[in-house]
């Protein structure tokens, strides 16, 4: 059975950051739960499902917040007592520093609990580096994986002669 992804959000205004990511999950047929969990506001309801994660079938957390961004280090510190799921963070983009604030939270994180973090509101390679990751032991996600790259490509090439036409 495929593992699924864990999409943890600390807020609901995080969602439409998030949608690029959900749409990737979905596009790549990777099943996926999203949560609201808040590190400050229900710790105890992040614990519980960062000790429960892996049994619940989950292969990677992907963790989404903005401001202090303590999100991802939470849930990447509880996994890493219990588990070793791997956990990618998502700055989200604030007023306050445009997201460097959270990057910094998320990438910062201790000796011996490591999460990967990608780019400020980086949703949709949050979600690639999620199949990336189960394609390991997924050989289905490998051909999914390629296929996407060979459309990108495609995509790219077409821009490029269209471009070049343009101005010939």
């Amino acid at each position: 059975m495929q593992k699924k992804v864990a999409v943890v959000m600390g807020s609901d205004s995080d969602l439409s950051t998030m949608q690029p990511c959900l749409d990737r999950l979905r596009a790549f047929s990777i099943p996926f739960e999203v949560r609201i969990l808040s590190a400050h506001r229900t710790p105890t309801a992040a614990e519980q499902f960062a000790f429960t994660a892996k049994e619940e079938g989950f292969g990677v957390i992907i963790a989404a917040a903005g401001k202090a961004a303590h999100l991802g280090g939470v849930i990447a510190g509880v996994i890493a007592a219990y588990t070793i799921l791997p956990v990618i963070g998502v700055p989200i983009k604030t007023s306050m520093m445009g997201g460097l604030d959270s990057l910094l939270s998320m990438v910062q994180m201790p000796k011996g609990v490591p999460v990967a973090c990608v780019a400020v509101d980086g949703a949709e390679n949050a979600a690639i580096l999620a199949a990336q990751i189960l394609a390991v032991g997924e050989p289905s996600l490998n051909v999914t994986l390629a296929k996407h790259k060979s459309e990108m490509e495609a995509s790219v090439t077409a821009k490029d002669q269209e471009i070049r036409g343009r101005f010939s």
